[in-house]
């Protein structure tokens, strides 16, 4: 839980004092929640952050404000489930409804991989390999779940199993797909993280899968961080959520990924259907939009319930890539360009 109180109108100092508290109470606090507690825009706050990281009294990262030195050290799971926690829900709505009853999958550690987690509890049938012990204890009283975990050493600022012990249990697995997050992404290096342990683990779970989501928030769009784990054509899937308009950077490396042949599905509010989305008996309407990759690419997702449609199939030949087409959805949901205009 986030430390801070609700104020009425503050001058610029004031409001700086009030999101230098709530940084130094909390390690971590996202752009959204200073924003509410100081009741101003995002834009304003970001415009704060940044004048106090020149002041060096913290840091911007990831879409939120850590104190000093958070460039020179990984965040830990408390300071990172702070951050970017709506984009979060809304990414992991998304990517649960590309899970099937009766599946084996693998779910790497993280805190949107923690959110994907809960909601797969929901999936009868279903088999998740981890080597993280939230994703492990989200799924633990699900009974028509089996959770199979990784052997290792325990690595505490992320809870999860890494080393030789983690990769050689791997050896010999095969299951139909990999959910993988990361502390950066790029079209340039693909997915990337700051730990050497935790990057070694992530390239053996994905050598055991079919296919690779990645879950990444647009905050992480564009960061470029020491390991890269999973490289741009090994990514199937990436699913995010919306940049907001000001944020070129995102945008930009979403088409470049997209050129790149890896299929995009934006998540947002209330996305995501079916047994694994939502609360059970309360179906929420999805809304996502899925840019395919290029025509003749190296991938593209299994045809099937919830699949896109292979390229060529089901549409005229040489359709557009930025038209961000919404694949097998309900009429409501968006049919919206990928690129602003």
């Amino acid at each position: 839980m986030v430390v801070g109180v609700t104020v009425g109108f503050v001058f610029a100092a004031e409001r700086r004092q009030l999101i230098l508290e709530m940084v130094r109470a909390n390690g971590a606090v996202s752009l959204r929640e200073l924003a509410r507690v100081v009741q101003t825009s995002e834009v304003t706050v970001r415009r704060d952050v940044r004048a106090l990281e020149a002041e060096g009294l913290l840091d911007r990262r990831h879409g939120g404000a850590v104190l000093p030195g958070g460039f020179t050290r990984e965040s830990g799971f408390p300071q990172k489930s702070h951050l970017a926690t709506a984009e979060k829900t809304a990414i992991a709505d998304l990517a649960a409804s590309f899970v099937e009853e009766g599946e084996a999958v693998v779910v790497g550690a993280g805190t949107t991989t923690q959110e994907l987690a809960r909601r797969l509890a929901r999936v009868p049938g279903l088999t998740v390999v981890t080597n993280s012990l939230l994703v492990a204890q989200a799924l633990a009283h699900a009974n028509r779940v089996e959770v199979v975990m990784t052997g290792g050493t325990l690595r505490g600022s992320n809870y999860a199993l890494v080393g030789s012990g983690a990769e050689q249990s791997l050896q010999g697995l095969r299951v139909s797909r990999a959910f993988l997050s990361g502390s950066g992404l790029t079209a340039e290096r693909g997915l990337s993280t700051s730990n050497m342990l935790s990057a070694s683990v992530d390239r053996a779970l994905v050598q055991a899968a079919a296919e690779v989501v990645v879950l990444a928030d647009h905050t992480k769009l564009g960061t470029d961080t020491m390991f890269q784990t999973v490289p741009t054509d090994v990514i199937t899937r990436l699913v995010t959520d919306e940049p907001p308009a000001h944020d070129d950077r995102a945008a930009t490396e979403l088409q470049a990924l997209a050129d790149q042949g890896v299929h995009i599905s934006v998540a947002g509010p209330g996305a995501g259907s079916g047994p694994a989305a939502g609360v059970p008996g309360e179906p929420v309407p999805a809304r996502r939009r899925d840019v395919p990759p290029l025509p003749g690419q190296r991938r593209s997702l299994p045809l099937g319930p919830g699949r896109p449609e292979a390229p060529g199939q089901g549409g005229p030949p040489g359709a557009q890539l930025r038209s961000a087409v919404s694949l097998d959805q309900p009429p409501t949901a968006r049919v919206a360009d990928l690129r602003r205009r």
